[in-house]
């Protein structure tokens, strides 16, 4: 038996603990999370349901958990695994020799978050005459362009999508090129909805304003061209397209390797240059960073790298058909039900769903199906797009397709009959008339202790729709304020 007080009390012992303990410990704190095998999870993990792969990426794991990436010199292993990596994230981006951008080159970083703020430094540092820089993106770009803005001081200049098409105008982006813009992105396909943007369009614009252009293909770069070989319909946007300079793709979703491997890739070697981060000056060892971090575990690169060493392309490419029918599946479940409408039709990984007018409470729905064993994620409204859900399918889906059709329809009956949140009156109030600065960590602390969310002491409850509900009525600036109160809230030490 586990001694459950000693699992809360904190990792460091008074006296060291077995070591079958401790990994009984773990198991039992992994108790309470979402299942990342067995494709009812539609966000946040990638599962292939390869038989024996997670046997081989743990192994590879160990093998190289203690390289560190820090001097390539003193590990060449981790420098020919990283360039092994780079290379065949560029021949499936068009890239490589008998391309036409055979001079690409690379950095593997640890997950798409970094290659985008790397991406974004990169073209800033590439203009050091611009002492206000800028940057373009969609609004339906990658938060992570809005982190990178943050961290290094660049203006954010979004431009808003269509509500018809979810994708920017082409001719809106190159309107909002200015002097000081030093990138323009744009998504294949953005995350929320799945869609590609016009990838030609924009990169021929900021080409033509001299400006590198980025393509965050974090999410379906290792998918879509396999989905094109498939016959799907893929509109351009890798290095095929004239005037991209950058693309970044992560390893650790559809190349289903474990987290967090991603690659950030520049057409040529000239224009990756500032991206580097070197130090001589001071007493201690050369720093020279190709990322953001400088210790970097050889671990995760051994496991992407042995990841895609054992599928091979055509076991991506099976495993693209087997993801591409599962999509087509679930979009059909979606039209079935009255109530629901399909936010896009899917030309990638994504199925993004809606209510209709007379559809149920999305929020509501996506509790019912928690209680049926899927876990979707329930994005709120914004700018005039409404509440949605969306599903991040894999080939780990496929098996059950069939099933969630009746759920979905037993989880849309149930939420019609549970009816919409109805928020207090008290409570509609503060989510639209508190400011940001007028939140207190109290205040939220007693907020969320009515709304039934315990402060790190314990899961949060399965039906959220009340709390989904009160933040798609704040505005983004309180919304962000309330998340980071409840969040350092969660964050607390075990004593």
């Amino acid at each position: 038996m586990i001694d459950e007080s000693s699992v809360a009390a904190g990792a460091l012992a008074a006296t060291g603990i077995p070591a079958e303990q401790v990994l009984a410990e773990v198991r039992q704190l992994r108790g309470a999370d979402r299942p990342t095998h067995g494709g009812r999870l539609f966000a946040y993990v990638y599962d292939p349901a390869v038989a024996g792969l997670d046997d081989l990426t743990a192994a590879a794991h160990a093998e190289s958990a203690h390289v560190n990436g820090l001097d390539p010199t003193a590990f060449p292993s981790l420098l020919a695994m990283e360039n092994a990596l780079v290379g065949a994230a560029a021949r499936v981006l068009g890239a490589g020799p008998g391309s036409t951008a055979p001079d690409v080159v690379g950095s593997v970083t640890s997950g798409g978050t970094e290659s985008l703020i790397l991406a974004v430094k990169t073209a800033r540092d590439a203009r050091p005459e611009i002492a206000a820089p800028r940057i373009v993106v969609p609004s339906t770009g990658h938060a992570a362009f809005a982190k990178a803005a943050h961290y290094l001081r660049v203006t954010l200049d979004v431009v808003p999508v269509s509500p018809d098409t979810l994708r920017p105008d082409p001719a809106a982006m190159a309107a909002a090129i200015r002097p000081e813009t030093v990138l323009v992105a744009c998504s294949a396909p953005s995350y929320a909805h799945g869609v590609v943007d016009p990838v030609t369009e924009i990169a021929a614009a900021a080409a033509a304003a001299g400006v590198r252009c980025h393509v965050d293909a974090c999410f379906g770069g290792w998918t879509l061209p396999y989905l094109r070989r498939l016959g799907q319909p893929v509109p351009p946007f890798d290095f095929a397209v004239p005037g991209v300079t950058s693309i970044s793709v992560d390893l650790h979703k559809y190349a289903y390797a474990p987290k967090g491997v991603s690659v950030l890739l520049h057409r040529d070697a000239t224009l990756r240059a500032p991206q580097y981060f070197a130090y001589a000056d001071w007493p201690g060892y050369t720093m020279i960073n190709p990322g953001l971090a400088s210790t970097r575990s050889g671990g995760p690169i051994a496991a992407a790298y042995a990841t895609v060493r054992h599928l091979g392309d055509d076991g991506y490419l099976r495993l693209a058909a087997a993801t591409r029918e599962a999509v087509a599946g679930l979009a059909d479940a979606v039209r079935n039900v009255d109530g629901l409408r399909l936010m896009a039709e899917p030309e990638s990984t994504v199925v993004c769903f809606t209510a209709t007018d007379h559809g149920p409470d999305l929020f509501v729905l996506v509790d019912e199906l928690t209680a049926r064993g899927w876990h979707t994620q329930p994005q709120l409204s914004y700018a005039g797009l409404p509440a949605s859900v969306h599903l991040t399918v894999t080939a780990a889906v496929a098996p059950r397709v069939a099933e969630f059709g009746p759920d979905l329809a037993e989880a849309v009956a149930a939420a019609r009959s549970t009816g919409p949140v109805a928020l207090a009156p008290e409570l509609l109030a503060l989510a639209t008339s508190l400011t940001p600065d007028a939140l207190t960590p109290d205040l939220v602390a007693g907020l969320a202790g009515g709304l039934g969310l315990g402060a790190g002491d314990g899961p949060t409850p399965d039906r959220m729709a009340v709390v989904n509900t009160l933040l798609d009525a704040a505005p983004p600036a309180l919304r962000e304020r309330l998340l980071v109160e409840f969040v350092s809230l969660l964050q607390c030490p075990s004593w």
